[in-house]
């Protein structure tokens, strides 16, 4: 995926209106469920900056895990 494919206007968002939303919907229903992962994907690289090419790794030693007494 190119970093060229989305842009993000950070001085775009604003509360919209229904007729607004409905827009929006009509415009981006249409992209398959890849299409829509891909741009979340890379609205994420961006939000906390990390290369598309090369995401950071889950730290697994924060987590554990642990059988239940019964």
């Amino acid at each position: 995926m190119s970093e060229g494919k989305f842009k993000l206007d950070r001085t775009a968002f604003h509360a919209g209106t229904h007729s607004e939303t409905e827009k929006y919907y009509a415009q981006n229903q249409p992209k398959t469920l890849r299409e829509r992962l891909e741009a979340a994907h890379y609205l994420n690289s961006i939000a906390f900056q990390f290369d598309l090419q090369n995401p950071p790794r889950m730290d697994r030693s924060v987590f554990s895990m642990r059988k239940h007494p019964m």
